[in-house]
């Protein structure tokens, strides 16, 4: 799922603003941990970006074989993703 930059800024404020409103969270800087938060969710994208984009370049290279099996890039991209992301320890 790819996320534009402002809905990874509404995410991040909604989930800080949520765990201060429930108590479960207490800050002293609200924009830092927002910032803090949209940071990393968007590195986790740019490793599902990454991903995807290997996946994408491993069907290219394959589309013969699976044309001759009969398996549809869809079938097949998420049997890739899935593979290469435990390949290397990426939790999707």
């Amino acid at each position: 799922m790819r996320l534009t930059a402002d809905e990874v800024q509404y995410f991040s404020r909604k989930i800080v603003k949520t765990l201060v409103a429930e108590g479960k969270l207490e800050v002293d800087n609200e924009a830092r941990i927002i910032e803090g938060i949209a940071h990393v969710m968007t590195e986790e994208l740019l490793i599902e970006d990454k991903l995807n984009e290997e996946a994408r370049e491993f069907l290219m290279s394959h589309a013969d074989e699976m044309q001759r099996l009969n398996i549809t890039y869809s079938e097949m991209f998420k049997m890739v993703k899935k593979r290469l992301a435990k390949e290397k320890g990426i939790i999707l």
